[in-house]
């Protein structure tokens, strides 16, 4: 009630100077002022006072009404309301969803269907919700962790190939022309151009330029989830990507040798040990240039 009054306020200009600036600062001032200056055109006629009251004065009737009267904000204000509460309901349920982890973060969410979803950083997903029942899809930018809720299907599309679930836990990652795929419980399909390869507990696949790389593994989940990176057979820039995207920083190589490749674990949590690490492993000599950039020169 006391938003409501405050809307109300706000419509007739009524606000003091401090109301107006908590209200401006509040997170649905902007969705409120759109739908007000899509209302704006909506008028209330005013009404004929003189002309309401001879015509009943003027008419016999045993009961009496009281007929109150309103101010045109009080019809704007129920109009924005109603108008906002239809737009919340229409962006919630049928305009397609997107969930987000910038670099430095990680985000967990659920699907309709209660299937948990953790994204690693530099990552996204799509999905549609209203429909979920019958069009099981998503679309995904990146690396993701999957919790199947039992007994659910869906399908992990992404740029480089697909993945069908039924009831599982698996890891999905998708970067530039590197497609890894995990399972940790159940089994995945998991497409990939022309191959197709069914995976079951502690097996993955690696695909990358066209080239099937098969691995297993003994963890229970994802390492990443517990704040380490775990590299296979990948070159230096593939493993700086990384970093880049889970540190929130710049990284600059000049050296010669960027194709070795590199298989072991890195911390997301302690900046200088993984750049230690990164130092040791490639004979390169790490200068911060500032607190978000690095640059790693050959010794």
């Amino acid at each position: 009630m006391k938003e409501n009054h405050i809307l109300a306020k706000w419509l007739n200009n009524d606000l003091s100077e401090d109301e107006l600036v908590a209200f401006e600062a509040s997170p649905d001032f902007e969705k409120y002022q759109k739908i007000k200056d899509y209302t704006a055109h909506l008028e209330v006629e005013d009404w004929d006072e003189n002309a309401m009251l001879a015509n009943i004065l003027n008419q016999k009737k045993k009961v009496t009404k009281v007929v109150p009267l309103y101010k045109k904000w009080f019809f704007q204000a129920a109009a924005i309301l109603v108008l906002a509460l239809g737009i919340t309901f229409a962006i919630q349920n049928f305009v397609p969803q997107t969930q987000t982890a910038n670099f430095g973060e990680k985000t967990t969410f659920l699907l309709p269907d209660n299937s948990e979803v953790v994204l690693n950083a530099g990552s996204e997903i799509h999905f549609k919700k209203w429909n979920w029942n019958s069009n099981r899809h998503l679309e995904l930018n990146g690396e993701a962790y999957f919790k199947v809720a039992k007994g659910k299907r869906f399908e992990v599309q992404t740029n480089l190939g697909k993945v069908s679930v039924l009831g599982t836990q698996f890891n999905v990652k998708a970067r530039k022309n590197r497609f890894d795929v995990v399972c940790y419980e159940g089994r995945v399909k998991v497409n990939y151009g022309n191959a197709q390869v069914l995976l079951t507990h502690g097996q993955s696949v690696i695909f990358e330029n066209g080239k099937q790389i098969n691995r297993g593994t003994t963890s229970l989940k994802p390492e990443w989830m517990a704040n380490q990176i775990t590299f296979y057979k990948e070159n230096i820039k593939s493993l700086l990507d990384e970093v880049r995207r889970q540190y929130n920083i710049t990284i600059e190589v000049n050296a010669k040798d960027t194709t070795s490749l590199f298989t072991g674990k890195l911390p997301t949590k302690n900046l200088d040990v993984a750049l230690q690490i990164i130092s040791t492993t490639y004979n390169l000599e790490m200068k911060k240039v500032s607190k978000n950039k690095i640059i790693f020169d050959e010794k």
